[in-house]
């Protein structure tokens, strides 16, 4: 049974999954919101591009309601026996909505500036990361769509995540004696 639900949340390159890898060495297992996606657009036989896996997140939300990717998380969250689970990738305060419908969670918000997030990104070089600046403000602009500054503005908890991996760690260290979680 779930004991821990940890929400999180922020911009692309802010360093969700980096955050997330961080409760996973700790036990915790990691669902990311962004893989529900992916697995629609290789069902579909479909190239994992950035617009594309964009088509599909409205696509979905538009049929299904702003927490469509929320209410296939909490179906799969439901059979698990984990006691701690990180989602990596909330985008709305429907998403959160539906997931402290059914759980005790806390959202937590990841911050880093766009120049951070988009050195990052190049940097990092996954199939929707974006190639130039351009790509990259239309993405942010598409994320923001979802909601997700009133999910950064309301989170239960945040992290600057600006400079070295060290201080994300320090910051995971507050954030666990805040969530009241044991190493």
């Amino acid at each position: 049974m779930v004991q821990h639900l940890i929400l999180v949340t922020g911009m692309p390159g802010a360093g969700k999954t980096t955050l997330a890898n961080m409760f996973k060495r700790k036990g915790s297992h990691i669902m990311s919101m962004g893989d529900v996606i992916r697995d629609i657009a290789y069902e579909r036989g479909l190239d994992p591009s950035s617009s594309v896996l964009g088509n599909i997140a409205k696509e979905i939300r538009s049929q299904d309601g702003d927490a469509a990717v929320a209410d296939r998380c909490v179906e799969k969250i439901k059979s698990m026996s984990h006691e701690k689970v990180v989602i990596d990738g909330i985008r709305s305060i429907a998403e959160v909505s539906a997931f402290k419908a059914q759980f005790n969670a806390k959202l937590v918000a990841v911050y880093a500036s766009i120049n951070t997030r988009f050195g990052r990104l190049q940097y990092r070089r996954r199939s929707d990361d974006p190639l130039n600046i351009e790509i990259f403000n239309i993405r942010d602009q598409r994320e923001l769509g979802f909601s997700m500054g009133h999910a950064i503005a309301l989170s239960d908890y945040m992290i600057i995540n600006e400079s070295r991996i060290i201080d994300l760690e320090n910051e995971f260290c507050s954030l666990l004696e805040w969530l009241g979680i044991d190493d």
